[in-house]
């Protein structure tokens, strides 16, 4: 097996699979901070729509996610005049995001219950807007606890993305798949090596950042405490 040949090509894909894979982390994130939102505050209707919403993508298979979405989508927007509008990354996109924005909110929703009362207590007798409240006080602090969370839910999606090729988005996994049957399956043990090492390398630098953004959420720990020192004392 030429390895000169096989990694360029596996490479090439790359970038799908990093776009596929960073529209997913974006778009997820607003899905699941809006959807947390409204599972909080719990308005009539709306909220149990997003309690839905959030047990689908946590109980569905992100493969049926997938199909849903390529196949699904075109039908609701043909209803509307709207055809050919679905390509197999769109799709993926689109499948991906509504995966990863049910699974973080069950992160993010856990790190906002887990402040205390006291810490919103405090804030509003300070005179805090909600805005400054959320920002200075209440944010820092569910995100020091959600981060680590929220960094396995970055490995899971790396791992779900390679599941768009049964869509037929020509990510690094299918590109693989078209070398090996390219070369009749002749170097299978080491193409799934390459993608092994490929796959751990983008979950490594993952696991490094959220590490980054930890040790930098070490000083919101500490305005935390204090702040709850304040709140106690009131």
């Amino acid at each position: 097996m030429d390895l000169s040949i096989v990694i360029p090509e596996l490479l090439s894909a790359l970038p799908l699979t990093l776009a596929i894979m960073f529209v997913a982390m974006a778009i997820g994130l607003v899905l699941a901070m809006v959807a947390t939102a409204l599972r909080v505050y719990r308005l009539p209707v709306i909220s149990q729509l997003a309690d839905f919403y959030v047990s689908h993508a946590r109980s569905v298979p992100v493969i049926l996610q997938l199909f849903v979405a390529f196949y699904g989508l075109p039908v609701i927007a043909s209803l509307f005049g709207i055809d050919d509008f679905m390509s197999a990354t769109v799709a993926s996109m689109v499948g991906m995001s509504l995966y990863h924005g049910g699974y973080l909110s069950e992160v993010i929703r856990p790190a906002y219950l887990a402040i205390d009362r006291g810490q919103h207590e405090a804030a509003d007798i300070l005179g805090y807007s909600f805005w400054q409240k959320i920002t200075r006080i209440i944010g820092p602090q569910a995100v020091h606890i959600a981060l680590l969370g929220y960094g396995n839910s970055i490995i899971y999606l790396i791992h779900n993305v390679a599941l768009v090729m049964y869509i037929g988005a020509a990510d690094v996994m299918a590109t693989a798949h078209l070398i090996m049957e390219r070369d009749y399956n002749q170097y299978q043990f080491s193409t799934y090596l390459i993608l092994a090492v490929l796959y751990s390398a983008l979950c490594l630098i993952a696991w490094l950042i959220v590490r980054f953004f930890e040790k930098r959420q070490a000083k919101y720990t500490q305005a935390g405490a204090a702040k709850m020192k304040l709140s106690s004392g009131l």
